[in-house]
């Protein structure tokens, strides 16, 4: 049989199961939902603008308790995205969080983000372009059956 604990004194296993529930809040969070925040309070992620370099630390300092992996998880969402990659492609200066001019955007992380962007645009094209083979054919070998079997229908009635 288990003993009870009749003490009045608090026991610190019960006060840590609590601050152990808290604590995994911010780190439970998804790098989509994180940068769907993101969006929603700082005009440099709304606007999808340049984002100055080290902006993973200006983050830190605003939101300490914040997820690192987390957030360079959700960094890599936006900077990946197709908007962001657009604007930096063509852009003159980074911004900070508030969205602010910053440094300026060298030729080489432009031409980067040209280079990606025309890598995915000819990767889409090139699934389109398997995607429209692939039918292509499928209608094709349709087309050859449906033939076979006319010419199987026209000897059997020969026969």
């Amino acid at each position: 049989m288990k003993s009870m604990n009749t003490s009045l004194t608090p026991q610190p296993p019960a006060t840590e199961p609590a601050t152990a529930v808290s604590a995994p809040a911010p780190a439970a969070q998804t790098p989509r939902s994180l940068l769907k925040h993101l969006q929603t309070q700082f005009p440099a992620f709304r606007d999808f603008l340049p984002l100055a370099i080290g902006i993973d630390k200006q983050l830190l300092a605003v939101m300490p308790d914040l997820d690192r992996k987390t957030m360079r998880t959700a960094l890599g969402i936006h900077t990946g995205s197709l908007r962001y990659l657009k604007v930096m492609e063509k852009a003159k200066v980074r911004h900070d969080l508030d969205g602010t001019p910053g440094a300026e955007v060298t030729d080489t992380h432009r031409a980067h983000a040209t280079q990606v962007l025309q890598e995915r645009f000819k990767k889409e094209a090139d699934r389109k372009k398997a995607e429209r083979e692939a039918k292509a054919a499928e209608e094709a070998a349709r087309v050859h059956a449906d033939k076979l079997n006319q010419l199987a229908a026209k000897f059997a009635k020969k026969s």
